[in-house]
């Protein structure tokens, strides 16, 4: 079984999403919040951590969460059949409106024993589908997935 992240944040839910860093830079304008230093974002039991995260709003609306760190970590627990997702990257993209989690440079996705890494990973949380692209600038740099073979009950679950 591939690795996907189910949803990441839920943006028509009505929980809130809380963020704590140590600095904050709000601009309205913009329509944009940056967070810098140790900044942990969380809906429910979702979480994402990362050195710096900015927060895009359009009209009044959360439409992107921007991660980045050396690397970010996104977490998300095990719901309804979906296993516990555990990913990182250095830069980790949540694009509510487009329906995609972007994940780039050395980007893992971790879920019930499974690996996949690459140098982007792109998930298409409407179409559930994921795309993984290794390095141009390493000859070595390719995609990489280890499955387990059946049912395997791993420390992710």
């Amino acid at each position: 079984m591939m690795p996907a992240l189910a949803g990441a944040f839920d943006l028509q839910s009505d929980a809130p999403i809380r963020v704590n860093a140590d600095h904050a830079r709000i601009d309205e304008g913009a329509g944009e919040a940056t967070y810098t230093g140790n900044v942990i974002v969380r809906q429910n039991e979702t979480t994402l951590t990362a050195e710096k995260v900015v927060l895009h709003r359009q009209d009044g609306v959360l439409k992107q969460i921007e991660a980045t760190g050396e690397p970010a970590h996104y977490t998300q627990p095990a719901r309804n059949d979906r296993p516990k997702t555990d990913a990182e990257a250095h830069v980790i993209i949540y694009s509510a409106g487009d329906n995609r989690i972007l994940l780039r440079q050395q980007a893992v996705i971790r879920q019930a024993g499974n690996v996949f890494r690459g140098e982007r990973i792109d998930y298409d949380t409407a179409k559930r589908v994921v795309t993984a692209t290794g390095s141009d600038t390493n000859p070595d740099g390719r995609v990489e997935m280890i499955i387990q073979p059946g049912n395997q009950s791993g420390d992710n679950r």
